[in-house]
């Protein structure tokens, strides 16, 4: 019912037009299904409606072009949540920011609910309207915010509206690992909620795997980045631990076994979902204090980029490069970014620190880190400290242009392994480099 209804005249619906917001609308577009999405940012909304792209990164991940479908009515966003309702959306999905200032946070979440619940009491649908959540969720927000409001706006499920909760769990720096070709989880508050999710989510998604509700589905996401979060924190606490060794080779042998995954030391998570995972699953928990494991790994991943800085100071570096803002290569996203804590801690430390990262312009470095940009390559000549932070392919240059824009002697540490071919030019150059996780690293 919900596909042909898609395919001729009604609309899905999608709040917020970030990363996930954009993907869903782009994706269903490409399926010939007419998609408006609603975000408060009138730039994304001119961008999106010219048929650009909200984050140019995206153009490379989706590998189709959004262009022809804005021009051809099927990719378009407003400003004004009621253009949802003229617009004859049936299916809302929701992705809109769940985290602020790195802990769960979900009152844009309850504004959203509040809003639908006033489209679905105000006009008449050809059927049902079905919510899909798409943020991630702590485990059992369904139940102490979700359901409650439903039930305080008059809104009953199974007669006003179907639900279900399917959190997205992309990779946006590798093609592939998107909402068409990854597994994806998903639950419905009941039978018939649970089969227009299945209906609406395939025309897109190739693999999906339902849960046995929607409580069930919402602790899936934030379940499975705890689980990494505290693999990747444990490497940083055994290279803390066993600070004289090579660690990052032994941990890379660690992950030749079958049944393990490879971690590495190096600088604390960032981005939106894994350093805010464990919080999640400790804010929903029943009896938190039995997640002591969490509880910790978060107290280290804080730490370890205040550490490094500190270590950093104690060599008695005065001026240090760092190479990267984002969390993560190729991207430009500097949510929780390990970047941040850890310039202002050299800040701090009375270091002078200058930031290169292709993706943000000079004047975004000054408002963000409060420090000067530098000129990549050659502004590593002035500093005797050298931070390859990410793996942003801008930074892959051969090493003799490195060796001949550095100072002799100077310090590299390089968190991301960009730049380990070059090592023993490094050394015959008189330069101190060092992989995170190394031998004597911090």
């Amino acid at each position: 019912m919900y596909r042909e209804l898609l395919k001729k005249d009604c609309k899905v619906g999608v709040w917020g037009t970030g990363y996930i917001g954009f993907s869903t609308m782009a994706f269903f577009a490409k399926q010939g299904v007419r998609t408006v999405g609603y975000d408060v940012s009138p730039e994304k909304v001119k961008v999106i409606n010219r048929g650009g792209y909200i984050i140019k990164e995206l153009k490379t991940w989706l590998n189709f072009p959004v262009g022809p479908l804005a021009r051809k009515g099927y990719l378009r966003a407003t400003s004004d949540h009621n253009d949802l309702a003229r617009q004859k959306a049936i299916v809302h999905f929701v992705a809109i920011p769940t985290e602020k200032e790195g802990e769960p946070y979900f009152d844009i979440l309850k504004d959203v609910i509040r809003k639908i619940c006033d489209m679905v009491r105000n006009n008449e649908f050809d059927v049902m309207p079905l919510v899909i959540i798409e943020s991630t969720l702590s485990p059992r927000t369904t139940d102490r915010i979700i359901l409650p409001l439903f039930k305080k706006e008059g809104i009953v499920i199974g007669r006003d509206i179907l639900f279900g909760v399917s959190p997205r769990r992309d990779w946006f720096v590798e093609g592939g690992k998107n909402l068409m070709d990854l597994d994806r989880v998903f639950g419905g508050y009941d039978e018939r909620s649970k089969e227009a999710v299945e209906e609406v989510l395939g025309i897109v998604c190739k693999k999906l795997h339902a849960a046995s509700s929607c409580y069930v589905s919402e602790m899936v996401k934030s379940f499975e980045n705890a689980y990494r979060h505290a693999e990747i924190t444990l490497a940083n606490q055994i290279s803390l631990a066993y600070p004289s060794q090579n660690i990052r080779e032994a941990l890379e042998l660690v992950g030749t076994k079958w049944n393990i995954g490879t971690y590495r030391p190096g600088f604390g998570t960032g981005g939106y979902c894994i350093p805010v995972a464990s919080k999640y699953v400790i804010d929903g928990a029943e009896r938190p204090e039995k997640l002591s494991i969490l509880k910790e790994t978060i107290r280290t991943d804080t730490e370890i980029n205040l550490l490094i800085a500190r270590s950093i100071a104690r060599r008695g570096a005065k001026k240090v490069a760092v190479l990267g803002l984002s969390y993560k290569g190729n991207l430009k996203v500097n949510i929780l970014s390990p970047t941040i804590p850890f310039v202002a801690e050299l800040v701090k430390k009375g270091v002078d620190v200058k930031v290169f990262d292709p993706y943000f312009t000079d004047a975004e470095v000054r408002k963000i880190l409060g420090v000067e940009p530098l000129k990549f390559p050659r502004g590593l000549k002035d500093c005797d400290m050298v931070v390859l932070v990410v793996d942003h392919d801008e930074y892959k240059v051969p090493g003799a242009t490195l060796v001949r824009n550095m100072k002799k002697r100077s310090h590299i540490l390089d968190n991301t392994g960009l730049w380990k071919e070059h090592r023993d030019k490094f050394g015959a150059a008189g330069l101190e480099y060092h992989l995170a996780g190394d031998a004597d690293w911090i």
